[in-house]
């Protein structure tokens, strides 16, 4: 079966105006069009075309979420717990209002994320930048005296345990003078070495003033994708998408623990009890080849991007999606069933159907459950 599905942009307030409208080739919104949610997650079940939801139709059973994300603001410093994690913490909490602002976990599974970058430029933190880079960017700072307790913070030679007790020490609350001070000398400091990565900080304190979430965003890699390049999350990994247009697939959960950024609740102890603080980069996956299949060692989706000119044929197993993201594209099915797929628009295929042919000229992303 072929279904074809749409949804309503999300109205967050870091979204984008234009990015999603000028996807689908319309004019700006006059509110944030944050994300567009294809799937049966029922925060949001996706519209199939002649009546009724997604939900209805899979019963809830898809275990993943695809979407259009698109950021004019930084979103939330944020980390995702284990499938075991996230059972513990969900069974603590099951006495907690489903609406409590506190409450942490909000099902039972983990959410592993993969983004690939649709504009020519979609901006992210992840990962915690290797220490020894990150105490040479500290060198290039003012000294004032919230850096060089910064500095003497970082120095213990276990790196993950220096980052941890630094985050713990930055939104304990106790550090606002401190951080201040670290945000003052980021505006005055000039590096050439560092003039992507400071300049990027000093952009999210002008619209976070005085927030502790800036220094965290200092400790992390800043790291820009160009169109077809992608990063996996996995677990335990501290991530914040900044700017930019993406498609983005996840595990079908709603479990977050903040570290900034943000209004929201932030609870330092989960968080710390979750986050993976051992430092190092996150490998940026290419997408250079007519078609891209994106690492993602996960049992919850598979991500394939194709550029489609003509005719290209896929086996398929399991719910699967096709979003098309540009150009004119049409999928038919084994059976035979057809749909043209209109740009900012998806179709979903049933379990029952064995493989997919693409018709066409432009992109499209195929979403299905991974392989692992």
């Amino acid at each position: 079966m072929l279904l074809t599905i749409t949804n309503a942009p999300r109205d967050y307030a870091w979204g984008s105006t234009s990015l999603i409208a000028g996807l689908e080739g319309r004019e700006p919104s006059d509110a944030p069009e944050a994300e567009v949610w294809f799937g049966d997650h029922p925060g949001d079940p996706s519209d199939v075309a002649g009546g009724g939801t997604l939900e209805t139709v899979t019963g809830g059973t898809l275990p993943y979420l695809l979407k259009l994300l698109a950021a004019a603001a930084p979103l939330s410093i944020q980390v995702h717990p284990t499938r075991e994690q996230a059972r513990e913490g969900f069974a603590r909490e099951a006495g907690m209002d489903a609406g409590d602002p506190t409450r942490n976990y909000r099902d039972d599974n983990h959410k592993p994320e993969l983004i690939v970058a649709l504009s020519d430029r979609f901006e992210a933190l992840a990962g915690l930048r290797p220490l020894e880079d990150t105490r040479r960017l500290l060198s290039v700072l003012p000294d004032a005296p919230g850096v060089v307790a910064l500095r003497a913070r970082l120095s213990c030679a276990d790196d993950a345990q220096a980052l941890r007790d630094t985050i713990a020490w930055v939104l304990s609350g106790d550090a606002q003078t401190e951080i201040d001070d670290i945000i003052a000398a980021v505006v005055q400091a000039d590096s050439d070495d560092f003039a992507e990565p400071l300049a990027a900080v000093r952009s999210i304190a002008a619209r976070n003033p005085g927030d502790a979430g800036v220094v965290v965003a200092l400790l992390m890699n800043f790291v820009v994708l160009r169109p077809g390049e992608a990063i996996f999350l996995r677990a335990g990994l501290l991530h914040a998408y900044v700017a930019g247009l993406g498609v983005e697939i996840m595990a079908a959960s709603d479990n977050v623990l903040r570290g900034g950024l943000t209004p929201k609740h932030i609870d330092v102890d989960e968080l710390l009890a979750i986050v993976d603080t051992t430092p190092g980069t996150v490998p940026v996956q290419t997408g250079a080849d007519a078609v891209t299949d994106y690492a993602a060692p996960v049992e919850d989706f598979a991500l394939r991007r194709v550029q489609l000119d003509g005719v290209a044929a896929f086996d398929v197993t399991g719910p699967t999606m096709v979003l098309a993201t540009s150009g004119r594209v049409a999928v038919e099915c084994a059976s035979g069933a057809t749909a043209p797929i209109a740009v900012g628009s998806a179709v979903f295929i049933t379990a029952d159907e064995s493989s997919i042919t693409l018709h066409g000229h432009g992109e499209a992303f195929i979403a299905q459950p991974g392989r692992v």
